[in-house]
């Protein structure tokens, strides 16, 4: 979080605390698919990747195509997104994913409020030219 001069470092402690410990929670998966998220600085725009998954029984995300459970930790690059959205500003993104005849790559309120947040937060770091990490 970026403490600015109307939140005092305690406040700005605390909801960073808040956030980690929220971070914690259990989160059921998206049937309709994940999303990645980038900052292309160059071409000034945000850059929201969608990729399709099936969840299992368990909960687990799995490759559409091959089964494979799909980890957290990052893959192998060799998936491609099954759509590319692109805009200068999170709100130009929000509105591609939501507004309009569809389909729809959301079908979850809580997938997409994070969503939200995380555009704010690349738009953010574009705007002052820091690193994007999404969480």
């Amino acid at each position: 979080m970026v403490k600015t001069p109307e939140a005092p470092a305690s406040l700005a402690a605390a909801i960073d605390a808040l956030d980690e410990r929220l971070s914690q929670r259990f989160i059921a998966l998206d049937p309709s698919g994940y999303f990645l998220i980038k900052v292309d600085a160059d071409a000034g725009e945000l850059v929201l990747e969608h990729y399709c998954n099936t969840i299992d029984e368990k909960g687990l995300a799995r490759d559409s195509d091959t089964g494979e459970v799909l980890s957290c930790k990052g893959g192998n690059g060799l998936r491609q997104p099954s759509r590319i959205y692109r805009g200068c500003s999170a709100k130009q993104v929000g509105i591609q994913l939501t507004e309009g005849g569809g389909p729809h790559p959301l079908s979850r309120l809580d997938h997409a409020l994070y969503l939200g947040r995380e555009l704010q937060k690349a738009e953010q770091c574009l705007l002052d030219g820091s690193a994007y990490v999404q969480d």
